[in-house]
């Protein structure tokens, strides 16, 4: 399948059909890894492990920055 750039504002887009999206069993909601090897562009979905550490670092980080709020609240 051969695809071209659109424009999307002052980027391109890479325009996923639903051919596309059913073939990979993914939709609109599902995050997406996008990696670069060479001159190839390489999209996958993220794995469950992949979402589950991903979602503990912003959980982490969440909870260093709003430390003091979380304590107030707790009391």
């Amino acid at each position: 399948m051969i695809k071209k750039l659109t424009r999307q504002g002052h980027s391109s887009a890479l325009i996923i059909d639903r051919t596309m999206m059913n073939l990979m069993d993914i939709d609109r909601d599902t995050p997406l890894k996008v990696t670069v090897r060479g001159r190839k562009l390489i999209v996958e979905p993220l794995t469950d492990a992949e979402r589950r550490g991903k979602f503990k670092e912003l959980l982490e980080k969440d909870t260093k920055r709003n430390a003091k709020l979380y304590r107030r609240l707790a009391k």
